[in-house]
């Protein structure tokens, strides 16, 4: 292919450094609240201030520059990052120092990435949360593939532990959906893991009654994995062949979602008392309404009906002592 001169002064520049303006490499005005989660905020700084840039100059020995974008594969949000999981960590805490080298080698940006078991497994600190059993799971699952790792679902750099936290069920569902769907509804992604052609998720859900519905109130996985009690979300994806497309199987009393969606919040309702638990809980049962202001008004009719009943007993008890 014939080099023009853009495409030859594009690659001259490549191989010089990386610069940003004086304001992007100005860690003193980075916000407070990164030194008070991280001990390596300044250290951090040596890639963050290419990787935190939405975009990035390179400048030439002749003082020639150009502007690019940076690769949003690449793009590390600051804010997110040190409100994350791993907020107190080094990027040297995963990455190679051979990193600090530009241009990167090729041998460093293909080197083998860590997975959550390389610093969780087999670690007492962390056995509330089963890292080996989720390990099990994903090594049964249809997700594993060649190159596909904890990261592709779990991006290092910004994950939250959010349903463990969540106070809002469908925010919950929100952010572990978009998790899925950021290769499932995203070809540009999906094609780098897969050689399948591109998939209609609306399309292929059609069987699904109210989908608006659906897929704002569950997470994919609530019908796509198989149930495990003992961890808080299940890792085994099944095949779509094995997807749950029996209505009865969460519209019901023994709910499905009451094993996956509603698992931890049933489990601290039970703390509360039985009431809590399965009167008061957000799980929907055939018959049951869950619109907040029936069920409130539906509590006031039993209410004066109660005291209705209450008042005619006792009004008859008077009458038959005045006979």
């Amino acid at each position: 292919m014939k080099k023009t001169p853009t495409t030859i002064l594009i690659a001259l520049l490549l191989t010089f450094s990386f610069i940003l303006n004086a304001q992007q490499e100005d860690t003193a005005k980075l916000k407070s609240v990164y030194f008070e989660v991280n001990d390596y905020v300044e250290d951090n700084e040596g890639c963050l201030k290419c990787h935190g840039e939405q975009k990035f100059k390179l400048e030439d020995a002749f003082g020639r520059t150009v502007t690019e974008h940076m690769c949003p594969d690449r793009f590390v949000d600051r804010d997110k990052y040190y409100s994350s999981v791993h907020k107190s960590f080094s990027c040297t805490d995963c990455h190679s120092y051979d990193l600090f080298e530009f241009p990167h080698p090729l041998e460093a940006r293909i080197e083998e990435k860590m997975i959550c078991m390389d610093c969780h497994g087999y670690d007492e600190s962390y056995a509330q949360y089963h890292f080996e059993t989720i390990e099990v799971e994903f090594q049964e699952s249809i997700h594993n593939i060649d190159e596909f790792s904890c990261w592709k679902c779990h991006d290092p750099h910004s994950y939250k532990a959010f349903m463990r936290n969540a106070d809002d069920i469908e925010a919950a569902v929100l952010y572990d959906n978009e998790m899925c769907l950021s290769c499932h509804a995203n070809f540009s992604q999906f094609m780098v893991l897969t050689d399948r052609g591109e998939i209609n998720l609306v399309e292929s859900h059609d069987w699904l009654p109210n989908q608006v519905a659906h897929f704002r109130s569950v997470r994919c996985i609530e019908c796509h994995t198989e149930i495990n009690d003992s961890i808080l979300i299940a890792h085994k994806i099944m095949p779509k062949t094995e997807a749950v497309k029996n209505c009865t199987e969460c519209h019901s009393r023994d709910s499905h979602l009451m094993h996956t969606l509603y698992k931890f919040q049933v489990k601290e309702d039970r703390k509360a008392g039985f009431a809590n638990a399965i009167i008061l809980n957000n799980s929907y049962v055939i018959g049951a309404n869950q619109n907040i202001v029936l069920n409130w008004l539906s509590l006031l009719v039993f209410g004066l009906t109660f005291l209705v009943i209450l008042f005619h007993t006792v009004m008859r008890i008077i009458k038959l002592k005045d006979k």
